[in-house]
């Protein structure tokens, strides 16, 4: 499922504006995905809190990231619909 994040996002990075939307809210649900996976883990315990929380930044930090190249794409209107 990471892997799939990591090749969303080198594929939105590599691709035009008409369809990159469409991958980063691809990318965006699978990290959803991914950050609720972590979740269950932690709250199953196969994450003890020390490991949760050092991964816990980093997703939010990617996440934030990932939220704001989301409002940007939808802010670029679709050529398509011209």
């Amino acid at each position: 499922m990471f892997t799939d994040v990591i090749e969303l996002i080198l594929a939105a990075g590599y691709t035009s504006k008409q369809y990159k939307g469409s991958i980063v809210r691809k990318a965006s649900s699978k990290f959803d995905s991914l950050k609720l996976f972590m979740r269950i883990a932690w709250e199953l315990g196969l994450l003890d809190h020390k490991q949760y929380a050092r991964i816990s930044q980093p997703l939010d930090d990617v996440g934030k990231m990932l939220g704001g190249w989301l409002k940007q794409v939808q802010a670029i209107p679709d050529s398509t619909s011209q």
